[in-house]
């Protein structure tokens, strides 16, 4: 499967934030052709273990590469009589992008819905200057709460209804890209070991609940507990009204994060392997916690050196996210050029302050 098939895929898949159990199967199903070991850990997190072909000794270098497999979404918090469903969020969701939607409730089968408030005509003017609240909104399902009670229940999750399409050039659009993109990016990168030699086994963590608090990272990082730890996520793509210094250009490569969360040896070196097979890479400055899996990865246990790698992403957290297939395929082929990189000789001179 090519990485245009498998973001098709993963895409068109539901899995917020606690609910990852919906997508899982089918990464499992993709990364086992290509992996040694794979497991499910207490928290949902799948885990693919890669093992090194050079190196037999038993303490063997651990690198984890993350990305969260989680996406934003919506949950069920109450059912009105005129069978109307009142909803909150899961994650980050400007509500101003929710109005009009469809929607997908994910009760004992899967109900098409769309999201509605107060028609324009009847607002008061006050409220035609203001964007409509989240408590102001509702998900009509066209069915009477008693036919709702027999499907839904309060606490069922929901997505928008969207599926991929493709643009112009290399770019897609669709949901959940912000970080399904980064799984693909870990199958390719898996794929491509399939046919490099490299000392350390590596862990391809599919994590969950990033959205809500990096929590897989934490819990995956605990019990792998690896030499280096790299997440890799999603940046701003640029657009015009953005400013350049917080952007990364779309279709030039993975952005190498710069930063406190950062390893600074280990970065170092990532720019030097990008350099060496001339992939295309762009910095991003990031003074702070990152706000991905990286910054939950660093502070695990002792401490675990860490980078983050960031693909661009237009429209964050909407249901019409694009991104460019080649920067997938980029930031693919620099991580597995970086880990078949690292070994027991190199390693220690790399993680020296």
């Amino acid at each position: 499967m090519n990485s245009k098939e498998f973001i098709e895929i993963l895409s068109n898949s539901n899995g917020v934030s606690g609910y990852e159990y919906r997508i899982k199967d089918k990464i499992i199903s993709e990364f086992n052709k290509y992996s040694d070991e794979i497991e499910t850990d207490n928290l949902g997190n799948v885990i693919a273990i890669k093992k090194g072909n050079l190196n037999k000794n038993k303490n063997r270098i651990k690198i984890m590469l993350a990305a969260h497999m989680d996406e934003i979404g919506l949950i069920v918090t109450d059912i009105e009589k005129d069978g109307l469903l009142r909803f909150a969020t899961i994650g980050g969701i400007d509500p101003r992008t929710l109005l009009g939607q469809e929607v997908l409730v994910h009760g004992k089968k899967d109900l098409f819905g769309i999201i509605g408030a107060k028609p324009p005509h009847l607002q008061e003017e006050s409220e035609r200057n203001n964007p409509v609240k989240l408590e102001n909104m509702y998900i009509d399902l066209g069915l009477k709460k008693e036919e709702i009670l027999e499907l839904i229940k309060i606490g069922d999750s929901i997505t928008i209804k969207r599926s991929l399409i493709k643009l112009q050039g290399n770019k897609v659009s669709g949901k959940a890209l912000d970080d399904r993109a980064g799984v693909v990016a870990l199958y390719e990168c898996i794929k491509k070991l399939h046919k490099l030699n490299h000392y350390s086994d590596i862990y391809f963590v599919s994590t969950v609940q990033e959205e809500v608090g990096c929590r897989g990272a934490t819990t995956s990082a605990y019990s792998i507990n690896p030499d280096i730890g790299i997440a890799i996520d999603v940046g701003f793509g640029s657009t015009p009204e953005l400013p350049k210094e917080d952007t990364l250009d779309m279709g030039k490569g993975p952005g190498i994060t710069l930063g406190g969360n950062i390893h600074p040896g280990l970065r170092k070196k990532l720019v030097e392997i990008a350099k060496e097979y001339n992939i295309p890479f762009q910095l991003e400055v990031e003074p702070g916690p990152t706000g991905t899996d990286a910054r939950a990865i660093q502070i695990t246990r002792q401490g675990i050196p860490t980078l983050c790698i960031s693909i661009p992403l237009r429209y964050m957290h909407t249901s019409v996210e694009v991104i460019d297939l080649k920067d997938i395929e980029n930031t693919a082929k620099l991580l597995a050029f970086f880990v078949a990189s690292i070994s027991n000789e190199n390693l220690g001179g790399l993680l020296c302050y």
